[in-house]
């Protein structure tokens, strides 16, 4: 059985164990620490989950925890692919609501995504992730979510060759929001791509409809700090280089980083002054593969070296240690269903020149393919 096939089939008997996504979360409220994210915020996620079809809990969904903060927040994240019931869910929501921001969003999309010798399917297959923005004053009836695309197909690596994949991707991803590029937007995009080492590729492609505007961009694969400053250098990221220097160097003096990715957000003035690193630690770095982690220990060295920041909360980085888990089988009224929870990866921000902020993206993968 392939993955679609699994993926097919887990939706098909998911769609016997409720309606809708809180129904799938409200089984795993005792596998979430309440230091991680609280009573109270964890019914924000119900409440936003319950607006989502329960399909979508046959792909990876998880949570945004930002270490950095005492309350026990979180966003949601969902991701979700083209012919698909959950695609097929939106689709209907789009015909019946024209209301519907993010189900017309969706629907554009996925439309460029499914014609015949789709360009854009080539770079990015069918899927789309959904980061939803949770919590008072940041869940607004109608707010769509962030959305984002990854190149799984044909990777998009540095050296200035695939300028339009880059242009492709990114028109997609703002025609499906109602957003055209400006010139300007269009020209700082081929900067930072251009900018690239060789050796680096784009990891991901977003946009946040209901925030400031700006394009959301992570690249990975930078070898050394100096490789990381030059490149942040060239593209013109208005922040001071010797910040992001000596944060990478701290880490590297107490854990084994061995390669690293930025997020940056491309905007109409340049770049913005928000920068997120991700550091890679020997245990868990394969060149040119996914960063995310199997193994329930893998983390425990950039864990430790997270430890010294003090803007950590350290009940949350003790809890953060135990999500990690190794495959677990759970018993429903459809059958068996195996059950993966790891992290994907941590997020440093800094702001104002200052390490301000540390997130951590957790995951979970639910797959009903299981062997009778």
């Amino acid at each position: 059985m392939n993955l679609d096939e699994a993926v097919t089939l887990t939706e098909e008997r998911l769609a016997a164990e409720g309606g809708t996504m809180g129904d799938l979360l409200g089984h795993f409220r005792n596998r979430v620490s309440p230091v991680l994210i609280g009573d109270p915020e964890w019914e924000l996620v119900l409440e936003r989950a319950r607006k989502l079809p329960i399909t979508m809990g046959a792909l990876p969904f998880g949570f945004e925890l930002p270490l950095h903060a005492r309350r026990p927040q979180a966003d949601f994240g969902v991701s979700l692919a083209s012919g698909t019931r959950s695609a097929a869910f939106f689709e209907e929501r789009a015909r019946a609501d024209q209301a519907d921001e993010t189900a017309r969003a969706i629907t554009r999309l996925f439309g460029r995504m499914d014609t015949d010798g789709s360009p854009l399917r080539a770079i990015v297959g069918r899927k789309l992730m959904l980061e939803y923005d949770i919590g008072p004053g940041r869940d607004r009836k109608g707010a769509l979510p962030g959305m984002f695309l990854r190149p799984g197909e044909r990777p998009i690596v540095g050296a200035g060759g695939q300028a339009r994949d880059v242009n492709l991707v990114v028109d997609a991803l703002m025609s499906s929001v109602g957003w055209e590029m400006t010139e300007s937007e269009r020209a700082n995009l081929e900067r930072v791509y251009l900018a690239q080492p060789g050796n680096t590729r784009m990891d991901s492609f977003g946009v946040f409809p209901s925030r400031e505007r700006a394009i959301r961009l992570a690249v990975m694969g930078f070898e050394s700090r100096q490789e990381v400053c030059s490149y942040l250098e060239d593209t013109g990221w208005p922040g001071r280089i010797s910040a992001v220097d000596s944060v990478i160097g701290r880490f590297r003096e107490r854990a084994d980083v061995v390669g690293s990715g930025v997020n940056i957000d491309v905007q109409e003035e340049g770049i913005g002054p928000a920068l997120g690193l991700t550091l890679i630690v020997k245990q868990r770095y394969t060149k040119g593969s996914r960063y995310w982690l199997d193994g329930p220990t893998d983390w425990e060295p950039f864990l430790g070296a997270l430890s010294h920041e003090d803007i950590v909360v350290p009940e949350k980085l003790a809890a953060l240690a135990d999500w990690v888990s190794r495959p677990t089988t759970l018993f429903a009224k459809s059958g068996r269903y195996v059950l993966l929870r790891g992290i994907h990866h941590i997020k440093l921000v800094l702001l104002e020149n200052r390490l301000r902020r540390a997130k951590a993206y957790v995951f979970m993968v639910l797959s009903g393919a299981v062997p009778s």
